[in-house]
């Protein structure tokens, strides 16, 4: 493109490059730096590869056409075209911008059909929960595969919670001080992980997709527990079963629960 500046005398007053997605309205920085470099009259063309990277939405579309209707934006001149304030001109502009936008909702209507085939064969399409890893072999997309070293951890935090009566935080020190569990990224759970994990049906064999969709799909991944330990787990996490670590303060238990024991601190 400084080639074709070169050969036409066409002076560059300014370089500019971004790599914001140009598929919604008014979410580019530079492109929004460059409208009002315009409206200032800083410079007033604009030379770009393609039509399409200038706007792939029809409202950063409208905003060059009225640049161009009222005299501020001259020309835009890509590679093999160039674009000025003719009507014609114009309307093959917008309707390369309109063309460039029609590709980016197919991709997106293609995209949401590919990952409702693969979700209805039981396919996981997304990251791998943590137990899990994500097949690295291109043939396989979507196929998850148990964590040699972390699935077994997963279960015995199941069971913990189910059998031995681990709250969140206990399990949450269990890991982190005993165990010296890392995620696949070598970082350590939260507590707000450890709960999300125990919450998560993945590991009995169910996913929803999307999340909060109400749309349940039997997966072909390998369950870490059983239906029925998972129920257990939630019964715990969600009721009254699971009580706190031992400590004592003043005060402390002079009301129970009438359902547990539990006392109120």
């Amino acid at each position: 493109m400084q080639a074709l500046a070169e050969r036409d005398g066409l002076e560059i007053v300014e370089i500019k490059k971004e790599s914001h997605s140009a598929k919604e309205a008014g979410q580019r920085p530079v492109f929004n730096e460059i409208v009002d470099e315009i409206k200032s009259g800083k410079f007033n063309g604009i030379l770009t590869w393609a039509p399409d990277r200038i706007s792939r939405n029809a409202g950063d579309l409208g905003r060059i056409v009225d640049l161009m209707d009222a005299g501020k934006l001259i020309e835009i001149r890509t590679y093999g075209q160039k674009f000025t304030n003719s009507p014609n001109e114009k309307f093959l502009l917008m309707i390369l911008g309109s063309q460039a936008k029609l590709e980016n909702d197919n991709k997106v209507v293609n995209v949401k059909r590919g990952l409702r085939a693969r979700v209805e064969m039981g396919l996981w399409p997304n990251i791998a929960p943590t137990g899990y890893l994500n097949s690295k072999n291109k043939d396989e997309r979507c196929v998850v595969s148990l964590d040699p070293y972390r699935a077994p951890i997963v279960t015995k935090m199941f069971e913990k919670v189910a059998n031995e009566k681990y709250s969140g935080r206990k399990l949450y020190y269990w890991l982190k001080d005993d165990i010296k569990f890392t995620s696949r990224y070598n970082s350590p759970l939260t507590l707000a992980n450890v709960y999300t994990l125990l919450r998560n049906p993945f590991y009995h064999g169910t996913f929803e997709y999307p999340r909060k969709s109400g749309k349940w799909y039997l997966g072909k991944h390998t369950p870490i527990i059983t239906r029925e330990l998972f129920d257990k787990v939630q019964d715990c996490i969600t009721g009254h079963s699971i009580k706190t670590e031992s400590k004592e303060f003043a005060f402390t238990k002079l009301m129970v629960c009438g359902l547990c024991g539990s006392g109120y601190d």
